[in-house]
């Protein structure tokens, strides 16, 4: 059976697009804002959220970015990003915020829609540029709870190795691997969530404020900028 997905994206031509070239997934609901979604409230196996929603003209006041996330999540749904979004730290701030992966429409669409396919069946997925982000906090004790196996994966991984040169390293099968990978992505998402900006901008060596400013007007303090949501 074909997963539900509900996509949310400013964007016609995506919302229009993704059932004709996805034909994997089962699209329930295509529709340009969070708000929409809500109100209708279709039932979803996963929500493909575009990150940057607001238009000027014709929808200013709509949630996005963190606050669409976390809208979503407290609503009860799954969501992965969809988004051109490139700046490793949002991406890590969409993680984060809840969303259960990032994809890049940068992508194929064939290697797009196996992650969404990927993120609606529990897996989480994390692009390239967060995975560094991943392996730099878990060698400077920011995340702690992990196997000496599993760091050695994830430093492979964030190297850009394929799961064939991992596994080769490691005297372990593909399978296995892939295996290890997905439960070592999703105790990183949630060690992250656990997070302060404060502790991660001190692990990367940034400037106090630097992740803030990403997301200005949703911050609060400590732990609570991750959980922002906009107001009602």
């Amino acid at each position: 059976m074909r997963p539900t997905v509900a996509v949310v994206d400013d964007a016609s031509l995506i919302r229009e697009s993704v059932g004709l070239l996805m034909t994997g997934l089962d699209v329930v609901a295509a529709v340009a804002t969070v708000e929409e979604l809500v109100r209708r409230r279709p039932e979803a196996d996963l929500v493909v959220l575009d990150l940057h929603l607001a238009n000027l003209e014709q929808q200013p006041d709509v949630r996005q970015g963190i606050a669409a996330i976390r809208t979503l999540t407290t609503s009860g749904y799954r969501v992965c990003v969809y988004s051109q979004e490139e700046r490793r730290f949002v991406l890590a701030a969409c993680i984060a915020a809840g969303a259960c992966g990032v994809v890049s429409k940068a992508l194929p669409t064939a290697r797009a829609e196996q992650l969404f396919l990927d993120a609606a069946a529990g897996g989480t997925v994390v692009p390239q540029a967060v995975v560094g982000i991943l392996e730099v906090l878990v060698r400077r004790d920011c995340i702690t709870l992990l196997s000496e196996r599993q760091r050695q994966l994830l430093h492979g991984r964030a190297r850009g190795l394929s799961y064939a040169q991992v596994a080769k390293q490691l005297y372990v099968s593909e399978s296995t691997l892939r295996g290890y990978w997905l439960d070592l992505t999703r105790s990183l998402s949630e060690s992250l969530r656990n997070l302060t900006p404060g502790e991660i901008e001190r692990a990367l060596g940034l400037a106090p404020g630097d992740l803030l400013e990403f997301w200005s007007g949703e911050a609060t303090d400590g732990k609570d900028w991750w959980r922002t949501a906009a107001p009602e």
